[in-house]
């Protein structure tokens, strides 16, 4: 199911195209004092409560939509829309549901208004995330298909294009298809210009006449024709929609010329396809969209002519939309018929190109890379991993990699052979390249994490020194440990620094190991407190709220100045993920509010905003909530109640036990699809997670129901059980994020809730 919210300023136009088709179905009205009311007096209402507010956005028109060959009857599809309704925060205002039987699918229509019978608006905020949460307990609910994840994968409203009717009033049926599919373009795309709309709305049947008056204004009129018997007359723009008239467009088109970003997208583009066009000897025509699109992730739509390919037309990932003649004249396909004007012949790689070469350097470097990342038993550094590896070693991850697949791909038969001799001879010089390149930045990495051990003692930020050795708690959680008077990164003894400490002790508690994500977000933490990187807090992860959890000793010992600022990043730091991670099941902003009280969190009225606190965090430690957030839950009825329930809930996770970071981390790993780890703190750690209930179910449903059961059934030694708890505890390796921003894995677990038989923190049913 596909639900749409479209908001205007008057309803006159909308009722008369929901009412006036033909063979429509009124299901029900809500919120009238009866079922048995005429549309005129049901229309006299709705304007009369939209207007006594001035927003422009009075009234809301939904649209429900089936998945083809999907069914429900008359009263099941009116309790659909009615719970809806409710959960998109319009359960108290009066609304129509009315079905239509004009197009392949199912689908009823929704008309209410935004504004309240006080005269205020009514609390609407985030109704696209509330939107995919009631769609996805509604298609459980009532077993409809699962609606596509991304915007990408849902097609414009061509199943909306009107038929030739004999009854049909143009303004009502063209109206609003026009409006569907020009609003969907102009959100999708960075239209430029009033050419380029043109061409984008073709294929939906849209023509476009511009005209111009004496002063220059230029006027837009938009028709449809569908080359089948079914033309309409031109519709002038602001009459589909006052954002669609020809001035409001130019402005649009005007900002998107000449954003200062246009001309760095216009040079990577061809950068990328200059780069394509130097590693193919042939491409046939025809091939050229699926070449772009795997090598460079670049989509393309030929332009034809017949059957003959004349160019191409680029759909970036910027939202603009390039002609080939933008990018140079090499780009064009008739100025390169060394590549594109060979006949029937098929594509075909230039073995002997220079930028052949620079591929087979990139696929053995990824190898080294998906070999070290694979390796179980990971001691030593990357370069020493390298170091020992010949071609042999790391073969089978460089066949299984899609860059291999891809090269491989489009090359002759009798040249295969000389691809794979070409990987093999230029394998030990690639390596002893990448093995200097490595060795130099690990060099440079030691001598800064030496530097900012000193920023760090100088500023007091932990309490350690070398009495008793507690300063051993800082080198462990840098990834770095003190032998012999010199210091040397963990497990390795390629780099040193001198440092003279004399015999320092070891602590009898220190872990015997930590992980190299953790090592890296405590890394980056440390850089942002003394200041040698102050943009490091935008990178943190959620896994930064965990390093308490991780290096207990060293954070007992942080100064309380510190701690308080570490937390209040770290805090929004989890915020930003926790709400992704709730997107798919939240629909109001209650439930934001409970999901958070179920992992442990609260929020309070501050100063000056709402804030989010912490039962790991300190009492004093907070972070203010950003703004649209802060509207959000305001907009919530009863606020100051749900925030009085909020302490029950906490009371609750103390009472038994789960007010420490294990508990928040099992329902981390949960959210995250890890379910071997989270059976293994089920099973052998006895850690439940503080994750709310029908987030739970839905992922026992999802797979981790079995996956506790295996858990329970195998029986496991004590070697094997320490080697899982490593893995539990264990996030990203620092290689993966060496050469670019790293992303911590994010997995959103589409379908929606269900039901969950609650507990106490005792055990958990399966």
């Amino acid at each position: 199911m596909i639900g749409r919210i479209l908001y205007r300023e008057n309803c006159q136009g909308i009722l008369n195209y929901v009412f006036g088709k033909k063979g429509v179905s009124i299901l029900g009205y809500g919120n009238m004092y009866s079922q048995d009311i005429s549309q005129r007096f049901f229309g006299n209402v709705l304007h009369f409560q939209g207007q006594r507010n001035a927003t422009k956005n009075r009234y809301a028109h939904i649209t429900l939509n089936l998945p083809h060959c999907e069914h429900l009857d008359d009263k099941a599809f009116h309790e659909l829309s009615e719970e809806y309704m409710e959960q998109m925060g319009y359960g108290e205002q009066p609304y129509v549901v009315v079905r239509h039987n004009d197009t392949k699918h199912e689908h009823v229509h929704i008309v209410t208004t935004n504004v309240d019978e006080a005269g205020k608006v009514i609390g609407i905020f985030n109704s696209h995330r509330r939107n995919m949460a009631t769609q996805r307990h509604l298609e459980k609910k009532y077993g409809l298909s699962p609606s596509p994840e991304k915007k990408e994968q849902r097609e414009l409203p061509l199943y909306r294009l009107p038929q030739l009717q004999s009854d049909m009033d143009h303004a009502q049926g063209t109206k609003f298809y026009l409006q569907d599919v020009l609003n969907s373009i102009l959100q999708k795309h960075k239209v430029r210009g009033f050419e380029e709309l043109a061409r984008l709305v073709r294929p939906y049947h849209i023509e476009l006449k511009l005209t111009k008056n004496e002063t220059g204004r230029i006027g837009v009129s938009y028709g449809l024709d569908n080359q089948n018997g079914y033309r309409t007359r031109f519709i002038n723009g602001s009459t589909v929609h006052r954002n669609l008239s020809g001035p409001k467009l130019q402005k649009v088109f005007n900002i998107n010329s000449s954003s200062k970003l246009l001309p760095m997208h216009r040079k990577r583009l061809s950068k990328q396809v200059e780069t394509t066009y130097a590693l193919f000897k042939t491409i046939r025509p025809n091939e050229l969209a699926d070449v772009l699109k795997v090598y460079q992730g670049i989509d393309i739509r030929l332009d034809r002519k017949g059957d003959i390919v004349q160019g191409y037309t680029i759909y970036d990932k910027s939202g603009y939309v390039f002609q080939e003649a933008e990018l140079g004249k090499h780009i064009k396909m008739r100025n390169r018929l060394d590549i594109f004007g060979k006949g029937d012949s098929p594509t075909e790689m230039d073995i002997e190109s220079k930028q052949f070469r620079l591929e087979i350097q990139k696929l053995i470097k990824e190898a080294f890379y998906a070999s070290y990342l694979k390796t179980k038993k990971r001691t030593g550094l990357f370069s020493e991993h390298m170091e020992t590896k010949n071609l042999r070693d790391v073969l089978q991850d460089l066949i299984t990699l899609e860059k291999y697949r891809f090269l491989e791909r489009y090359l002759p038969n009798n040249q295969k052979v000389l691809f794979r001799k070409a990987v093999q001879n230029m394998f030990p010089i690639v390596r002893d390249r990448l093995v200097g390149l490595e060795t130099k930045k690990e060099r440079e990495t030691l001598e800064g994490k030496f530097r900012l051990i000193g920023d760090i003692l100088e500023k007091g930020i932990f309490d350690v020194g070398v009495k008793g050795g507690s300063v051993r708690y800082l080198f462990q959680a840098l990834g770095v440990e003190y032998r012999d008077d010199r210091l040397y990164f963990a497990d390795s003894s390629k780099h040193s620094i001198p440092i003279a400490l004399g015999n320092l002790p070891s602590p009898k508690d220190m872990e015997e190991y930590v992980s190299t994500g953790f090592v890296r977000q405590n890394h980056l933490l440390l850089e942002m407190l003394t200041a040698q990187n102050s943009d490091n807090g935008s990178k943190l992860t959620a896994t930064a709220f965990f390093l308490p959890m991780v290096f207990p000793k060293l954070f007992e010992r942080m100064h309380p100045v510190y701690r308080q600022r570490y937390e209040h990043t770290a805090l929004g730091s989890y915020l930003e993920h926790a709400e992704r991670m709730h997107a798919p099941f939240e629909r109001s902003a209650k439930d934001y509010i409970s999901f958070f009280n179920a992992k442990g969190f609260y929020f309070v009225k501050g100063e000056n905003a709402l804030e989010i606190k912490s039962i790991y965090t300190d009492k004093a430690s907070s972070y203010v909530l950003p703004k649209r957030t802060n509207l959000y839950l305001s907009s919530t009825l009863k606020l100051a109640e749900i925030f009085r329930e909020q302490q029950a809930v906490i009371n609750d996770l103390e009472k038994n036990g789960r007010n420490h970071f294990k508990n928040l981390w099992t329902g981390h790993l949960m959210e995250l699809g890890l379910y071997d780890r989270v059976a293994f703190m089920l099973t052998a750690e006895k850690v439940y997670p503080n994750l709310h209930g029908n987030i739970v179910q839905h992922h026992m449903d999802k797979g981790l129901r079995q996956t506790v059961h295996r858990a329970m059934e195998r029986k496991t030694s004590i070697q094997q059980n320490r080697l899982l708890k490593k893995g539990v505890y264990s996030i990203g390796s620092l290689l993966v994020d060496r050469d670019g921003d790293h992303e911590e894995v994010f997995n959103g677990f589409r379908d929606e809730l269900t039901d969950w038989s609650k507990h106490k923190g005792k055990e958990i049913s399966f």
